[in-house]
């Protein structure tokens, strides 16, 4: 994202932010600079940022706008060639790490098979953080665990006792 863009994505958040339901104006931004900070930048300078026609601001400048926008002035540049904004990217290798994460417990607990068959069914499942969100919802629902377990594996729980006795002795 080029610094402009992050400027005019900056005066609709203030905006919004402001309770406005709209964009600060570029003017809006300069009066509140004065008003609020008593320094300010000119309406004219801050188009030529926004355009592109200044690619890059003075230190002052960047500090005193990081301030009202209460941003990173570290943020108030433009992000260099391929930098990715989306999570996406990310997600994806904490989805790795967290898969690798789980086959590691599995051989850990490979003297429980059903411990390690419910640890390698997760790390195969396409999303494995939501399973493993999923369980901790199911675990925070009061006797609903138990129920499932019920209904899903008749009889005795794995390793010979109720879920609620384990639960009790760690």
């Amino acid at each position: 994202m080029r610094l402009g863009e992050k400027i005019r994505y900056l005066r609709e958040v203030e905006g919004t932010l402001r309770g406005l339901g709209r964009e600060l104006t570029q003017l809006e931004v300069v009066r509140l600079l004065a008003k609020e900070l008593g320094k300010s930048i000119s309406q004219s300078y801050l188009s030529q940022i926004e355009s592109g026609a200044r690619p890059h601001l003075t230190n002052d400048t960047r500090l005193l706008l990081a301030k009202f926008f209460k941003v990173h002035p570290g943020y108030l540049v433009d992000d260099p060639e391929g930098y990715q904004t989306e999570l996406i990217s990310d997600i994806g290798a904490l989805e790795d790490k967290l898969d690798l994460w789980l086959i590691n417990g599995a051989e850990r607990f490979r003297r429980d098979p059903a411990v390690s068959h419910a640890l390698l069914t997760v790390a195969r499942h396409s999303d494995s953080r939501q399973c493993l969100v999923l369980l901790g919802a199911i675990l925070e629902t009061p006797g609903l665990a138990e129920r499932l377990l019920q209904v899903l594996r008749p009889g005795p729980a794995p390793a010979g006792e109720p879920l609620k006795e384990r639960r009790r002795s760690s």
